[in-house]
């Protein structure tokens, strides 16, 4: 068995005894892609689609090499060095079977505060290899000719071989954290966003060891009354962080980032990435027309999504009919499907209806019949129209969080503002939305801190450090908007029970917000601001979101479900300062959560 070498990616750039594929252009890697990635073809828009077996992440699939004794040191599962050596051997014994690897070299950031990755693949994950290496900034954008003439040298690596199983680990499949030395190994996963997230959240360590934070946030630069200043939006996946980050507010919007900036003393942030990872749900050319038309590029990368029989996409596709099945039989059963359901539905001996309940979520083993919600766009910056520029970033002023809530007792007003520091660092500590997981099974509220699901060590780590760096930021504005629902869900607003807070609604929100034309009150539940519906410098808003939105409470007395209200009330006290005591959160953080 080979021995896996444990030591950072600076002191040995090429550990493994194979030809590297040294940062092959787009089209070579579109080219690898189609003949090697499975279930990996073109579509009609002359671009990349690519059905994973794995529609998301696996964090119960995930461990820290680490000893047990300090697992609560960690904020995911751990892992033996005997054990992780023990499954390393082998795949590192496989790929050198294979003979070669595709390297990306990269960075994620511009200026000082840059960081050299690279990311090893094994060829069934050229497609992968393409998404990555849109993300990231080419070496040529980074260093100096000088630079480019010496060996390169990461700070980062990330390993992935997707078409290694693992028959004695859960799932068939483990990614496997070097924290020690910033290495991450992706065994039996094909999914885009392990890529991504093992390069994340080595980072995350990195920029937190060295004095910052990384935010799960998108970015844009505003333009207010002629000052240019940035916005950060953070959420957890299907919160609308995309959405929310290419809407237009104020006179001019420049998106920066889609998903991760770091945070720096003084207020400053650094960008990661060059590109957009968009996720293409709901997708439609009029609400969301940049994500919208670099979806369609030739150039863009997709995951997961639904393509009709002349490849066209459909970005709201739900469940599959009989000829649907029968057409993608080949990719549905080479990405997981058990061959004879498959064929049982397309042989008509199953209904639909006898797999998939009302809300859409089907059966163990069916899950075929139901498209994921998680389906993929990757485009590079340069296709977002208006995009900042990288090298030219305005200061954080304002710094938000997106709660998608969801279902009868659905209450948060359609956006808050915190008065203090305090109460924000407790609200993004909560992380809170209503979660569906990419095949529709988990259904409720969660909670991840600070929408983390890339921060290794312990979670209670963030609160403290937001709470030091917010304070350093001049004008600080934070808020909290619900992208989501009041009072159900959406069988609930097609018939007649519930409202939603459409696209058009978040926009009109935060622009009132940052243009002042709005007036605020004290929730007299929860302690934060919220919109005075009867004030008139609120009636500009009031002509574009319901009044309702704005403060629930409304809805609930029309609907003569003060109960419900009440109910929620109390139940949001108690389970958000359970879990902010649970993270061991700074008391002076949890007392802005009234008892």
């Amino acid at each position: 068995m080979a021995k896996v070498k444990r030591v950072p990616p600076q002191v040995e750039p090429h550990p493994f005894n194979v030809v590297y594929i040294t940062s092959p252009s787009q089209e070579e890697l579109r080219k690898m892609a189609l003949e090697h990635s499975p279930a990996c073809y073109e579509t009609k828009y002359d671009n990349v689609n690519k059905i994973a077996r794995n529609k998301a992440r696996k964090a119960g699939y995930t461990y820290i090499i680490a000893p047990e004794q300090d697992a609560h040191l960690y904020s995911g599962k751990v892992i033996s060095a005997e054990r992780a050596e023990q499954v390393l051997s082998n795949v590192w014994d496989y790929i050198h079977l294979q003979g070669r690897l595709i390297e990306i070299q990269g960075y994620y950031g511009l200026g000082e505060r840059r960081f050299p990755i690279q990311w090893l693949y094994t060829m069934p994950c050229a497609n992968i290899a393409g998404m990555q290496q849109i993300l990231s900034f080419p070496r040529e954008a980074v260093e100096t000719p000088e630079q480019l003439a010496e060996e390169y040298k990461p700070v980062i690596r990330v390993v992935m071989v997707p078409e290694f199983p693992l028959p004695n680990m859960p799932g068939k499949q483990a990614i496997i954290v070097d924290l020690e030395n910033y290495i991450t190994y992706v065994i039996g996963a094909d999914y885009f966003g392990e890529s991504k997230k093992g390069a994340l959240r080595m980072l995350n360590d990195y920029v937190y060891q060295r004095g910052g934070l990384v935010l799960h946030a998108g970015a844009k630069a505003v333009t207010i009354g002629g000052e240019r200043i940035t916005m950060t939006i953070k959420g957890l996946s299907g919160t609308g962080k995309t959405t929310t980050t290419f809407s237009k507010q104020g006179e001019l919007t420049q998106p920066i980032q889609d998903d991760m900036v770091c945070l720096w003393p003084e207020g400053h942030i650094s960008i990661t990435e060059n590109g957009a990872f968009a996720k293409t749900w709901g997708l439609k050319e009029e609400a969301e027309p940049i994500i919208y038309k670099g979806s369609l590029d030739s150039s863009a990368w997709l995951e997961n999504v639904y393509t009709d029989a002349e490849g066209g996409f459909e970005f709201s596709k739900t469940t599959l009919t009989t000829d649907e099945v029968e057409r993608l039989r080949d990719y549905l059963v080479v990405t997981g499907a058990p061959a004879e359901n498959v064929d049982a539905y397309v042989r008509g001996d199953v209904k639909l209806a006898d797999k998939v309940d009302e809300h859409g979520i089907p059966d163990d083993g069916w899950d075929f019949l139901v498209w994921t919600q998680n389906g993929r766009s990757v485009i590079p910056m340069a296709k977002i129209e208006g995009a900042a520029d990288l090298t030219d970033i305005p200061p954080v002023r304002l710094m938000g969080i997106l709660n998608r809530d969801e279902g009868p007792d659905a209450a948060m007003p359609g956006i808050v503002r915190f008065p203090s520091t305090e109460q924000a660092a407790a609200y993004f500590m909560l992380g809170e939305t209503t979660k569906t997981s990419a095949a529709g099974k988990e259904r409720g509220r969660t909670r991840s801190p600070f929408t983390q699901p890339f921060f290794p060590r312990s979670m209670g780590l963030q609160a403290v450090r937001f709470a030091e760096l917010s304070t350093q930021i001049p004008d600080l504005q934070t808020w909290l908007m619900n992208t989501g629902y009041i009072g159900g869900d959406q069988l609930d607003v097609d018939a007649g029970k519930a409202l939603k807070v459409k696209i058009r609604h978040s926009s009109a929100m935060l622009e009132a917000m940052l243009a002042g034309n709005v007036k605020w009150k004290v929730d007299p539940d929860f302690g934060y601001e919220i919109v005075d519906v009867d004030a008139p410098e609120s009636k500009e808003l009031l002509e574009k979101v319901p009044a309702e939105i704005l403060n629930p409470i409304l809805f609930f007395e029309k609907a003569g479900k003060m109960d419900v209200y009440r109910n929620w009330v109390k139940t949001m006290k108690f389970k958000r300062r359970e879990f902010l005591h649970k993270y061991k959160v700074d008391p002076k953080i949890v007392a802005t959560i009234p008892e």
